[in-house]
């Protein structure tokens, strides 16, 4: 008689490969109540359908433009995993998404994430929803769908990877920037309140090399807790009075003030700044005098305290700063639009 063969009547099963369905349904019944309550009266339906619904009908626009945006973390998640900080880095996700949209002028309006790690921990899994949630909330927006996914061997041990995507709307008419971008328009820096989600792969890079260390000091506060400090959300920008003065906003992501002027400016223009209105905060000081960063690179890796900008005439600006400060948000004049021969770029001057 035949040996019986063991190893083909192996019994397969999916949680044998590494994936667990009750961990993941665990997790959304975990994350609906929170989820709900960024809803707002657009939204039909819940969490968990094939697709997200929302009813754009109800909202009264002339000729309303839909502006959409996309984005991930990046390697702040590194850090993330590091210090084992995972609550605050769903805002990051988020704000990355929205203060692209916002920068072209429209209101946000919902949301959709998706999250995917080895192996999926219900516990870290609701930490990190519970940070998208914060962020949907600060951005007024709705949180409507998203995905989560285990995959192993592909992510090992606790590493992850997070994206979203947010949809906007606008007028078609107030679509940002605008043509009447004109020389000597002012350029207001809006402070940001740290690295926000760029430069991370520099500062890791200190990490390893021991340059900088996650409990050193700041003003008696932990490097650490300064660097997972979670990206500013700007969306209180559309709700000044003067808002249609605003001629163009940049949000300060990869590639800093060097990189992402240029974006919203015109062929024969560019932008003049002068280094030593940004009053780079101790945190930035403090990166650069360890990594022996010059002053170029730090302008072009990292937002050096300015977390977006606003270019208005020199006429509006003090009515636009004296009202972003009613909403909290701190801004200064640190240039001017200049004449350009062709290719869009910005120009620095005390630096």
């Amino acid at each position: 008689m035949p040996k019986k063969n063991t190893v083909n009547n192996h019994k397969v099963t999916y949680k044998k490969s590494g994936v667990s369905i009750e961990n993941a349904d665990k997790l959304i019944s975990m994350i609906k109540p929170i989820v709900r309550k960024t809803h707002d009266n657009n939204v039909i339906g819940d969490i968990g359908g094939f697709g997200a619904l929302y009813d754009i009908s109800k909202i009264k626009y002339k000729k309303p433009i839909l502006v959409s945006g996309t984005d991930g973390v990046g390697t702040k998640l590194k850090l993330a995993i590091k210090l084992k900080k995972f609550n605050s880095i769903g805002v990051d996700l988020v704000a990355m998404c929205v203060n692209d949209i916002i920068s072209q002028g429209a209101k946000p309006l919902f949301f959709l994430d998706y999250y995917a790690t080895g192996k999926l921990n219900a516990k870290r899994g609701y930490e990190i929803i519970t940070g998208i949630v914060n962020g949907c909330k600060q951005s007024k927006m709705s949180l409507i769908g998203g995905e989560t996914a285990e995959m192993p061997k592909l992510y090992r041990g606790e590493d992850f990877d997070m994206a979203g995507f947010c949809v906007g709307i606008a007028e078609k008419e107030n679509l940002l920037p605008k043509k009447n971008i004109n020389l000597g328009d002012c350029i207001i820096g809006l402070s940001s309140n740290g690295l926000h989600s760029n430069g991370y792969s520099l500062i890791n890079h200190m990490i390893e090399k021991r340059k900088i260390k996650v409990n050193d000091k700041i003003n008696q506060e932990n490097l650490g807790n300064l660097l997972i400090k979670p990206t500013k959300i700007y969306t209180e920008i559309l709700n000044i009075k003067s808002f249609g003065k605003i001629k163009a906003i940049a949000n300060i992501t990869g590639g800093g003030l060097t990189e992402n002027i240029p974006r919203i400016l015109p062929k024969n223009k560019s932008g003049l700044i002068d280094f030593k209105k940004i009053k780079m905060p101790k945190l930035f000081s403090y990166i650069q005098d360890k990594g022996n960063i010059e002053n170029k690179e730090m302008l072009k890796v990292l937002n050096c305290g300015i977390g977006m900008i606003v270019i208005c005439s020199t006429e509006e600006s003090s009515l636009i700063m004296n009202q972003l400060k009613r909403k909290r948000i701190k801004s200064l004049v640190i240039g001017e639009i200049i004449k350009s021969n062709g290719k869009s770029l910005i120009k620095y001057k005390n630096i």
